[in-house]
């Protein structure tokens, strides 16, 4: 349209999670070197991409041992997910930008065709489509057999899971001249479903029949009202980020504000015990206090804004949108390592933490497997 210190210094006034974070920064700087590996990476083009450069934001997912993966050209392609080696290809008229939902063998995305898809993950064969008349650019969330998702008319769909019929929609009218291309996740918590529209609110709706819980106008004065960013539901609080607006944090149950921070956001923040982890279209990274969003830590991106950050072994791991996957340490907010695709990357990288691995695609729609752990000794 976007310091290490010394454990004793910390006892008093922190946190039992703000102890543990700093004795394993500690650890980690004397013991410890953390380093960055690629297994593979895979272009999933038949050929080069020669013309206009698209948006390629979609997040991977599992599925057994296979990587699904989809990009804004062609359509979504299944890797194997040790070797690379492809196994389906699923072609999309314009392609497919959103992150894709799945369980068992369904996958579940929309696409830039004016469909929403149902796919065999283990094959690609498709399960069934259904027309929205606008391109899609939302992540669908599936709970108890329906999909919910924002199609880019600003209409919230909610179908059958298994047939693809349309259980209710709620159309949201904007009449803003400017918006922000995106769209965003629903949540979900006890019978209800939380949806952020591009008019700048945030509404609640009962998941079994779409009737209006409540309604929350939150940007109503700046250039991009958009409400982008996924409401994220941590207990009785909802926390969702405005695109050039501020992080708001809501009562879940009726919409009343409990307290704002300026700074605007695309992407979801990540919760942890006590600490929101947020992503800003300022180019910025913060570590903020959960019940009241005071600033731990900030970090400035070298290149561009950040994706949502996710955490992963006692760091913090994001994509800069024209830079580099970028490793944090998760008490202090300094730079610890970084991974170089070349044009940047929008898109949520998948954390696999068992295996020490990261999956993303880049901004050229290349697919990357890499390794990235703490390894005993100094760094030779």
């Amino acid at each position: 349209m976007i310091q290490v210190i010394l454990i004793s210094l910390l006892l008093v006034g922190c946190t039992t999670t703000d102890r543990v974070l700093d004795q394993w920064s500690l650890l980690n700087s004397e013991k410890r070197h953390f380093s960055i590996r690629k297994v593979w990476v895979r272009s999933p083009l038949s050929q080069p991409n020669e013309g206009f450069r698209k948006i390629n934001r979609m997040t991977p997912v599992l599925a057994g041992d296979l990587l699904i993966t989809g990009n804004a050209i062609e359509g979504i392609v299944a890797y194997e997910r040790e070797t690379g080696h492809k196994k389906w290809t699923f072609a999309v008229e314009n392609g497919v930008e959103p992150s894709a939902t799945i369980i068992k063998d369904r996958l579940f995305v929309g696409a830039s065709d004016g469909y929403f898809y149902s796919l065999e993950a283990s094959t690609g064969a498709l399960q069934w489509k259904f027309a929205t008349k606008a391109e899609n650019l939302s992540e669908p969330l599936l709970q108890d057999g329906v999909v919910y998702f924002i199609a880019g008319n600003n209409v919230l769909f909610a179908l059958d899971a298994s047939s693809g019929k349309q259980v209710w929609l709620h159309s949201r009218q904007d009449t803003s001249t400017l918006s922000v291309r995106g769209g965003s996740k629903p949540s979900y918590k006890d019978g209800k479903i939380y949806a952020g529209f591009s008019d700048g609110s945030v509404m609640a709706f009962d998941a079994s029949n779409g009737n209006v819980v409540w309604e929350a106008l939150l940007n109503k004065n700046k250039r991009f009202r958009d409400i982008d960013a996924s409401p994220v539901v941590d207990g009785d609080y909802l926390y969702v980020g405005g695109y050039d607006d501020k992080l708001y944090c809501l009562s879940r149950n009726n919409g009343d504000l409990l307290w704002k921070l300026d700074g605007g956001s695309y992407s979801a923040l990540t919760v942890t015990a006590d600490r929101l982890y947020y992503s800003t279209t300022e180019g910025e990274v913060w570590a903020l206090q959960k019940d009241n969003g005071n600033r731990i830590w900030s970090h400035k991106v070298k290149y561009g804004i950040p994706t949502q950050a996710q955490v992963f072994k006692g760091s913090l791991v994001f994509g800069e949108s024209q830079g580099s996957l970028v490793f944090l340490d998760l008490a202090t907010g300094k730079h610890i390592g970084h991974f170089e695709p070349g044009r940047g990357i929008l898109a949520k990288p998948l954390i696999v933490e068992p295996e020490n691995r990261v999956y993303f695609i880049s901004g050229e729609a290349n697919v990357y497997a890499i390794e990235a752990q703490w390894n005993k000794g100094v760094r030779r």
